[in-house]
Order: structure tokens, then C-alpha cells, then sequence
């Protein structure tokens, strides 16, 4: 039986201190079963990694956050081009509902993707969660991308650390909104210009 979720779409200056705690919280839960770092940065109400969203979909039930996606809209260069998208992020799913999925979450960020008028929607996940974001795109509303590396800024100065990293193995997420899948730049190389979302 699917839990009863209702979701709310809120920009990021909407949200309140409790809300923060409440996310911090979610996220420290989420995502600590894959990492203790990836838990940590959640912490002292910290709702985001890295860069900040502008705007998020937030699914609750009885028992408080079953859900969320963040959005941030950005330049990106994919190969030699500069393209403006959507980039989504900062997804998770409580770890007693996950069967949820990616997709109800998108399908409620869909039509604001549409309204904001991007061309791409795009995000990038860990390869262990091919079969995850697999299921979605075989609905025929995004597309996975192999072998494509992406470069960003660390969130924080490390003075043992360089500015940036690029990942090479991630899978890329891209979803048309705007324009066609072919008009995606060609390129195995995505420059982000600051930190994953």
C-alpha cells in the first residue's frame, strides 16, 4: 500500500528554522547509511551539502519528511558549450519508504521545471543507483548518461584539498523540459561552476 505523502513546493527562503531542523535531521538519516561524512555535513541544522537550492519538493506523512529533491538553476558547461539548466539534487527518500522512488518526486517538480522555462533538467547520482533512476527513465522522461565526467568546486576550503574534483563515476540524469534530447551538447565533460546541489 503507497503511504499517504503530501508534498509541498517551497523556495528556500520560504522555509523557517524548524523546517531546517527538520530537513537536517531527514538528511543525517538518509544519507549516513552510505557514508558517516555524507551524515555529518548535515549537521547543526544544516539542510544542504553543498550548494543551496532555490527551490524544494518536500513529501511528509504522519511521521514527518518522507521525501525530498531540491532544484538550482545554473549555468553549466558541458564540453565547450554553456548551457542553462535545472540542476536537481539533494534527493532522498526515507529509508523506510523507498519505495516511493525518484519519480514521484520529479513528477511533482515537472510542471515547475516547465514554468521556470530550462531547456535541461539534470543531476548526477551514484552508479549504485542505476536501478533506481533506471526505472524512471524508462517512463521516457529522462535519460542516463555513461562515461561522463563532472567537475565541481568543493562546498568548503580543504587547505589539503584542491579547489575542485571531478567525478568519473557518477551517472548523469538529464530530463528534456525546454528543448530535445538532441540538443543536448555533446561532450564527456560537465563543468558545474561551484558545488553539486
Amino acid at each position: 500500500m503507497r503511504p499517504d505523502v503530501q508534498w509541498r513546493l517551497c523556495w528556500e527562503n520560504e522555509l523557517q528554522l524548524p523546517d531546517h531542523l527538520e530537513l537536517s535531521e531527514f538528511f543525517r538519516k538518509t544519507y549516513e547509511p552510505t557514508g558517516a561524512f555524507n551524515g555529518k555535513q548535515f549537521e547543526g541544522g544544516r539542510s544542504w551539502a553543498g550548494a543551496r537550492p532555490e527551490l524544494r519538493v518536500i513529501g511528509y506523512d504522519v511521521h514527518g519528511v518522507a521525501a525530498h529533491l531540491g532544484l538550482l538553476r545554473r549555468y553549466i558547461k558541458v564540453g565547450d558549450v554553456d548551457l542553462l539548466v535545472a540542476e536537481l539534487g539533494l534527493y532522498g527518500v526515507r529509508p523506510d519508504l523507498e519505495g516511493l522512488g525518484i519519480a514521484h518526486s520529479i513528477s511533482v517538480m515537472y510542471p515547475v521545471l516547465q514554468q521556470l522555462g530550462v531547456p535541461f533538467a539534470f543531476g548526477s547520482v551514484r552508479p549504485a543507483l542505476r536501478n533506481h533512476v533506471s526505472r524512471f527513465c524508462r517512463k521516457g522522461l529522462a535519460n542516463i548518461l555513461s562515461g561522463v565526467r563532472v567537475r565541481s568546486t568543493h562546498p568548503d576550503v580543504y587547505l589539503d584539498l584542491p579547489p575542485t574534483r571531478v567525478d568519473d563515476n557518477v551517472l548523469v540524469l538529464v530530463l528534456p523540459i525546454g528543448r530535445s534530447m538532441s540538443e543536448w551538447p555533446a561532450g564527456t565533460l560537465i563543468d558545474r561552476n561551484g558545488p553539486e546541489l
